[in-house]
C-alpha cells in the first residue's frame, strides 16, 4: 500500500508533498476524510506505537493540558481518533515502510 495521510492547511505537509513524487500514492486529507479505526490500527502495526503517531505540537495538546497527564497507548489512540490534529503529519506509508512527520522512520518487522 502506498498512502499519504496529510492536512492541506499544514505547511509541512504542503512542502513535503510538493517536493516528492506522489504518483501511485493515495492521498487522504485527514480533516475532510478522518482516519478510521482500521487505518489507525494498520499504522500501529507498522510503527508499534500510537505515541509515535501522536503530535504534541497540536494546539489542543496545550489547551487540554495533556502535558501534565500520564498518557497511555490507549489514550494516544483515542485522542487521535477524536481529533484529527493529534495525528502527526504527514504520515507516508510505502509498503512496509512508514515516515511520520518530517523525520524518516524505519519500520522493523518482528
Amino acid at each position: 500500500m502506498k498512502k499519504i495521510y496529510h492536512l492541506k492547511t499544514c505547511d509541512t505537509c504542503r512542502r513535503i508533498l510538493k517536493e516528492m513524487d506522489t504518483a501511485g500514492y493515495i492521498l487522504q486529507e485527514i480533516k475532510t476524510e478522518p482516519i478510521t479505526v482500521k487505518q489507525l490500527d494498520e499504522l500501529f502495526a507498522l510503527t508499534k506505537s500510537y505515541e509515535v503517531l501522536f503530535s504534541r505540537s497540536a494546539k489542543k495538546y496545550k489547551e487540554m493540558d495533556l502535558k501534565s497527564q500520564q498518557l497511555t497507548e490507549k489514550d494516544y489512540r483515542q485522542l487521535i481518533l477524536d481529533e484529527y490534529t493529534f495525528l502527526k503529519r504527514p504520515v507516508i506509508v510505502n509498503g512496509n515502510e512508514v515516515y511520520v512527520g518530517n523525520t524518516k522512520k524505519r519500520v522493523d518487522i518482528y
